[in-house]
């Protein structure tokens, strides 16, 4: 019986979020599309991020290979307490290591709501600056779908920007940025209007100009652009945008 644990390189406790990464990491390796690598071992790696990404089919597979997940989580020692340390600690750094701890340690909740409370508090404060630009990139990503879950649109849109521009800058998602794409068109398009305040749904609008999703989708930005600048009363601004809008699209 294949070990998906093993295929994949990580923990029998590994995290979801632990998961997806790994497999992106492998992928990337193993992928005939990039590499001309053995086919087979991409397929084996795909199947076992199915079974593990499966919150049912990994339950079954644990428990047809024996694993004993309260047994490793209950004879490691702990001789530190490494998030109570970060916990106690109130510079950016601490908080932002935290934050990807929480997100990898299934308390995605209190990641969510540091990661919101270190924006509101501190101008300054940048979750790219304190870990690698793969880091950044991988879990930046996993707390943007994490925001989304939450409706918490507006804090995955500059999430989500950091991380595209990054791509653009140098490749490092390949062929999973699409998928990034997908995430920051879908709430740009669809969680925007009448989730928060116009002032709020415009910067997002204007940020999503930059992001080069295409034509279609720049047109739709202006015209909501449009349409929440005449609901504040500012007609000429709607005006500009809804002529430009008419440009592109013609």
């Amino acid at each position: 019986m294949r070990d998906c644990y093993k295929i994949l390189g990580v923990s029998r406790t590994a995290t979801a979020a632990e998961i997806r990464r790994a497999y992106h990491k492998k992928a990337k390796l193993l992928h005939p599309d990039i590499t001309h690598a053995d086919s087979h071992a991409f397929r084996e790696l795909v199947e076992a991020y199915e079974t593990l990404s499966d919150i049912k089919s990994r339950a079954l597979f644990d428990e047809s290979s024996a694993f004993h997940y309260h047994w490793e989580r209950t004879h490691v020692a702990h001789e530190w307490d490494y998030r109570e340390w970060l916990l106690a600690r109130e510079d950016d750094e601490s908080r932002a290591k935290l934050i990807l701890f929480d997100l990898t340690h299934n308390r995605e909740d209190t990641a969510v709501s540091e990661f919101k409370r270190m924006n509101m508090s501190s101008t300054n404060f940048r979750l790219s600056y304190w870990f690698t630009r793969e880091d950044f990139m991988d879990y930046g990503f996993i707390l943007a779908e994490e925001l989304v879950i939450r409706r918490e649109f507006y804090d995955a849109v500059i999430l989500l920007e950091q991380i595209i521009r990054m791509e653009y800058s140098y490749r490092y998602f390949k062929l999973f940025f699409p998928e990034v794409l997908s995430l920051a068109r879908h709430i740009l398009r669809n969680d925007i209007e009448g989730k928060m305040n116009d002032e709020l749904a415009i910067d997002a609008w204007e940020r999503a100009l930059d992001l080069r999703l295409g034509k279609k989708d720049d047109v739709f930005f202006l015209q909501k652009m449009a349409d929440a600048y005449e609901r504040m009363g500012d007609e000429r601004t709607a005006k500009i945008c809804r002529d430009e809008s008419l440009r592109l699209a013609s």
